[in-house]
C-alpha cells in the first residue's frame, strides 16, 4: 500500500512551520491521517528540517506502531494519535513551541478573546490544559498529554477552538489536514501575540463584547457565514 501523498503533504506542513518562523532547529511536528487505511504520516524525531525529504515522513497506526519508515516518529506521536481518536472530525495536528503561544502555556494561562481578530478564528479563549500529575508524568507523559487535551475541551467543540496551549508545555492546533492545522498554529502564535500585548497595555481590559464575538465569528463559520466567497 502506497502512502506516498500522505507523506508529500506531512513533509510540506512541516516544512511551512519552519517558513513561518514558528520552530527553530528540530523543534515542531504535523500529522495528518488517513481514516479509511487508519494511519497517520508524522515528521521523523529529532530531524533537522534542512535534511528532511518527503520519504523521512514515518507512517503509524492509531494504536503507535510504524507500519512504514526506517526512522522513528515525532516523540509526540502518542499526543496526536490520542487526539486523532477523541477529536473525530480533525485530518490534521501540528506542535510548536512558538514564542507567544508557549509564554501563556508556561504561564499556565488560556488565552482571552480581547477582540475580533481572536474571534475571526477562534469562539471563546482558547484553552489551557490543567497541570499534569506526577502520576501522570511517570506513566506515559505523551499520552497522558493527549488525555489532558481532551479534558480541556470536555464541554467545548474542538472545531470551535481548534487550538490549545498545555500548561507548562506548549501549544497543539489541528485542522481538517495538516496544512489546516499549521495554518491554525500561525493564527494562535499572532493572536498569542496580540493578547500579550493588550494586557501589558490594560492589565484589566474587558474581554470582547460577546455581541461583537458572536458577529465576527458567525460571518466566517457555520451555515449562515457570509465572509468570502461561495
Amino acid at each position: 500500500m502506497s502512502y506516498t501523498e500522505l507523506k508529500r503533504e506531512v513533509f510540506e506542513a512541516n516544512l511551512e512551520l519552519q517558513k513561518r518562523g514558528l520552530v527553530i532547529y528540530t523543534f515542531g511536528n504535523v500529522s495528518q491521517i488517513d481514516r479509511a487505511k487508519g494511519v497517520i504520516a508524522i515528521k521523523p524525531s529529532g530531524v533537522a528540517y534542512e535534511d528532511m525529504r518527503a520519504e523521512d515522513m514515518v507512517i503509524v497506526d492509531l494504536d503507535n506502531q510504524i507500519v512504514e519508515g526506517r526512522l522513528r516518529p515525532s516523540s509526540d506521536t502518542k499526543t496526536h494519535t490520542h487526539l486523532y481518536r477523541h477529536f473525530n472530525d480533525i485530518g490534521g495536528v501540528t506542535h510548536t513551541h512558538s514564542t507567544y503561544a508557549t509564554a501563556w502555556a508556561q504561564a499556565k494561562l488560556p488565552i482571552p478573546c480581547l477582540g475580533t481578530t481572536h474571534a475571526d478564528f477562534v469562539y471563546g479563549a482558547v484553552p489551557c490544559t490543567g497541570e499534569m500529575s506526577m502520576e501522570q508524568v511517570a506513566r506515559d507523559y505523551e499520552e497522558e498529554t493527549g488525555v489532558q487535551i481532551v479534558r480541556a475541551f470536555a464541554e467545548l467543540d474542538p472545531l470551535a477552538a481548534p487550538m490549545v496551549v498545555v500548561a507548562g508545555h506548549a501549544p497543539f492546533t489541528w485542522g481538517k489536514d495538516a496544512a489546516k492545522s499549521v495554518y491554525h498554529a500561525v493564527i494562535l502564535e499572532e493572536i498569542a501575540r496580540m493578547a500579550y500585548l493588550t494586557r501589558t497595555l490594560a492589565p484589566q481590559g474587558d474581554l470582547l463584547a460577546k455581541a461583537v464575538m458572536d458577529k465576527h465569528y458567525f460571518r466566517k463559520h457555520g451555515k449562515n457565514a457570509y465572509y468570502g466567497q461561495a
